[in-house]
């Protein structure tokens, strides 16, 4: 009935208002589950209405951040193709990439990186990037993910794609390595 009610009364809604807790319809649309045709119509014309990358008023996140921490893939889809900005950050300074990172969706991960201009070089408050964040999260197929395409501009080949895991192993291993030191008292040469 919703769904209904919407497609005929769309243009009734002010999709960018912005509710007690600080977030829009088109935010809580994301958020949504759409199981069929009319559903993926209804929700396009809302995302049209309005503002996509408004921001919430408390922790600032964006439609496609919160459809991205939940697992929306489809909503994600939807969000990009009307305008959603994949590198646009929240008051700690994550994007949406960093997002998919931390809560291990690959498959967003992906999307997202398939987009032009996605910066996964981009740093958060803390200084971490989406590949650090990845690692910390032990979400290592995300981190491959990342690194390969960090560092390599062209698809790879069966043979590179084994270096690349090879390569990332030992990255992997560098940057716990450093974390676990940068986490330890220092040591002085000569204890009083």
């Amino acid at each position: 009935f919703l769904t209904f009610y919407l497609s005929r009364n769309i243009s009734l809604c002010n999709a960018d208002k912005q509710n007690k807790a600080g977030y829009t319809a088109i935010m809580l649309t994301a958020l949504a589950a759409f199981h069929s045709d009319s559903d993926l119509h209804t929700v396009l014309q809302l995302l049209r209405t309005g503002d996509v990358n408004a921001k919430a008023s408390q922790a600032g996140q964006t439609a496609l951040m919160l459809a991205v921490s939940h697992g929306r893939g489809d909503m994600v889809r939807a969000l990009l193709s009307c305008g959603a900005q994949v590198n646009i950050r929240d008051d700690d300074g994550s994007t949406a990439l960093m997002c998919a990172c931390e809560h291990g969706h690959v498959d967003i991960v992906r999307q997202l990186l398939s987009v032009p201009g996605c910066d996964a070089t981009l740093t958060d408050n803390d200084g971490s990037t989406a590949l650090s964040i990845a690692l910390e999260a032990s979400q290592n197929d995300i981190a491959v993910l990342l690194y390969a395409h960090l560092n390599f501009a062209k698809p790879p080949s069966p043979v590179s794609a084994l270096l690349t895991h090879t390569e990332f192993f030992f990255f992997k291993e560098r940057y716990l390595s450093n974390k676990m030191k940068s986490k330890l008292p220092l040591q002085h040469e000569n204890p009083p």
